[in-house]
């Protein structure tokens, strides 16, 4: 039944997606991050509900009269840049299958980012497009931080099999960059029973990525919690939803997650992170030696025995930055900095702007969330391997339409300043002035 359910749901859904093909870039998020397939035990289970989507959007926009314009912004170039890059190092890989196996899911969450902002072209579109990565991951969260506090603690959190979030590490991490999503909904909302709703799952889904039991989402929710803290407007509200937060955290969890937590300090004795240092060395030599890097997935026992100090200690790489430094070579690592950079650097202008412009406000709002969400990113990613997730990709994709958005809106503004009638006082004042000059 639940099989059929949720097939029904997205060809349901793919009605409405041939007349309005943005409806498409809410079902393929809906499908990329809740993953509702894999939780099924039939034939939804491998069914490519992404793929159907994905086919039925692009054939949607190509016959609509949605405009079909590439905004050349600074991030979309690099993004391109990244991208070629990406493809000549699988030319070169170490493993050629496993690197063109994960190019295939790769270069369609490109795709489809880049499709994001070509369709998500208004403030309408781009709020439901937030709800519908916040609930989708918040359903994990609000789940997830219920069963932590049912359970006390004692079992990991974690995401959907055979999804980029199965892992307790990976979903932690999706949770984390999730909150700001929630909070900049909770900053929008004007009903009281949202708002509410809202705040609980706020504190559910912190809870639960304490809950994954896993050291890096410790120090991605202590980061980005600070910053959630530093970027909101009310600062004493968020103070106390982090400060339950706390407090249901130290309620709950047993004596075993405190120990766990603990070795973060003693990583010297710690086998898994040992491991990962050994691969961050692997990764840095092979980098190194070759300009394109190993490929994709390159993380195998042969690059071990060739580049790793201790040739011996087969580990998953665990960081977003040695994943791309090792597989992508230096260049490669440059290039995904430096999106990075850049679209910080776009939402600070954003919300520099927003301070002047009250009816632009809400876009503040996004931005500084969305800068939440990236340090959220930025931390937990050291410890975990998700550099080609889509969120921090929609994240990107939303820093640009925030920038187009918002541009539009200040050339509209200085039209209708410059259009407006000269007042007749300041006319009189004007031709008196053009006389005396004459």
């Amino acid at each position: 039944m639940r099989d059929l359910f949720v097939t029904a749901v997205i060809f349901g859904g793919l009605f409405f997606v041939f007349r309005r093909p943005h409806y498409g870039i809410y079902l393929w998020s809906w499908i990329s991050y809740m993953s509702p397939h894999r939780l099924c035990w039939g034939f939804a289970y491998d069914f490519p509900f992404a793929l159907i989507t994905a086919v039925v959007t692009l054939s949607s926009f190509a016959f609509s009269k949605e405009p079909k314009r590439i905004p050349w912004t600074a991030e979309i170039i690099v993004l391109f840049l990244l991208n070629a890059w990406f493809v000549v190092c699988n030319f070169f890989a170490f493993y050629p299958h496993l690197a063109w196996t994960l190019w295939d899911k790769v270069w369609k969450i490109q795709l489809m980012t880049l499709v994001t902002i070509m369709l998500i072209t208004d403030r309408q579109r781009l709020h439901w497009l937030v709800w519908i990565i916040a609930l989708s991951l918040g359903y994990y969260g609000v789940k997830g931080g219920i069963f932590t506090i049912t359970h006390g603690g004692a079992y990991q959190v974690r995401g959907p099999g055979g999804s980029f979030i199965a892992g307790n590490n990976e979903i932690a991490l999706a949770l984390v960059m999730t909150v700001p999503m929630i909070r900049y909904l909770h900053l929008q909302t004007t009903r009281n029973w949202v708002r509410w709703g809202l705040a609980a799952a706020m504190v559910l889904t912190g809870v639960a990525a304490i809950g994954s039991q896993s050291r890096g989402a410790l120090v991605a929710m202590a980061a980005m919690g600070s910053f959630l803290w530093l970027k909101s407007r009310s600062k004493l509200i968020t103070g106390i939803y982090i400060a339950f937060a706390i407090a249901i955290m130290a309620m709950v969890m047993p004596q075993q997650w405190y120990e766990r937590m603990n070795t973060i300090d003693d990583y010297q004795t710690d086998a898994s992170a040992q491991g990962r240092i050994n691969a961050w060395h692997t990764a840095f030599n092979v980098a190194k030696d070759r300009i394109t890097g190993g490929g994709m997935d390159m993380f195998q026992p042969p690059t071990f025995d060739r580049y790793a100090p201790d040739p011996e200690n087969v580990h998953d790489v665990h960081s977003i930055y040695f994943e791309i430094m090792g597989e992508q070579g230096f260049i490669g690592f440059g290039l995904f900095i430096l999106i990075g950079l850049i679209t910080w650097w776009r939402a600070n202008g954003i919300i520099r702007y927003s301070r002047k412009s009250p009816d632009d406000k809400w876009a503040g709002d996004l931005a500084a969330m969305i800068q939440v969400s990236m340090i959220g990113f930025a931390t937990g990613g050291a410890f975990l391997r998700l550099a080609y997730f889509d969120f921090y990709w929609h994240l990107i994709a939303m820093v640009v339409i925030l920038h187009i958005l918002t541009t539009q809106h200040a050339k509209v503004t200085d039209t209708v300043v410059v259009s407006e009638p000269t007042p007749a006082w300041k006319r009189r004042s004007i031709t008196a002035g053009q006389v005396g000059h004459r």
